[in-house]
């Protein structure tokens, strides 16, 4: 069984609940269990424990560039490496380009955070308030700021993937980096079946291409 994080074993950027821990323990005693999310793996530990290196057989942060596994680094790889510093330069010139032309109820900080894999893009930024983050998903779901940002982003980087995922953000990755990526590692593993539970699910959710994978048997949640 492999689980998103946010929004599905936690509340977006929350802490995972004592009652979820009880029942991955329990699920860990009949399947093997794992986590696929687009955060560094500092940032999962604080939303599922640190030991949850421990609790999961495999854990893959940052869509599974970095893997790890029965509590083991395996492999990491880095996205600067793969797309080179001119190319990112030029996704955050257009990104802070895009975002400047954007009135939003409210601006704070950290609006391009630079990860092992990725880059996420935030229009409100992701110092924002866990109150300013539902405000500005509330604004976003009613006015589509990161869809049209996706939208305009697409139009100069064909070779780079753009998945709206959690909150207030937007994943950029080189084309097949989504989370289908962790299903390199899960083949070696020769499983009859593996099921995926999301809430992201729709398309152009980070959710997507994972839950629509052939290999896969997808299950869309909405909630924890």
């Amino acid at each position: 069984f492999l689980f998103d994080v946010d929004g599905t074993l936690t509340l977006s950027r929350q802490m995972v609940t004592v009652t979820m821990l009880t029942f991955l323990r329990e699920l860990k005693n009949k399947v093997r269990i794992g986590f696929v999310g687009g955060s560094d793996f500092k940032k999962q530990q604080e939303q599922l424990g640190e030991d949850c290196g421990e609790l999961f057989n495999y854990c893959f942060p940052e869509n599974g560039l970095h893997y790890i596994k029965n509590n083991k680094l395996i492999e990491s790889i880095s996205y600067l490496d793969k797309v080179g510093e001119q190319r990112h330069n030029d996704l955050v010139n257009k990104s802070m380009e895009i975002m400047s032309k954007i009135n939003l109820p409210k601006k704070r900080g950290n609006f391009i955070e630079l990860r092992k894999s990725m880059v996420n893009i935030s229009p409100i930024g992701r110092s924002c308030t866990q109150e300013e983050r539902k405000e500005f998903s509330e604004y976003d779901r009613i006015n589509d700021i990161r869809i049209n940002i996706v939208n305009e982003l697409k139009k100069c980087f064909n070779d780079l993937t753009f998945s709206i995922g959690g909150e207030i953000s937007i994943d950029c990755f080189p084309n097949g980096w989504d989370k289908t990526y962790c299903l390199n590692h899960l083949r070696k593993e020769n499983f009859k079946e593996i099921h995926f539970f999301g809430d992201m699910t729709h398309e152009g959710g980070n959710d997507y291409e994972i839950f629509n994978h052939k290999e896969i048997i997808g299950h869309t949640v909405t909630s924890p």
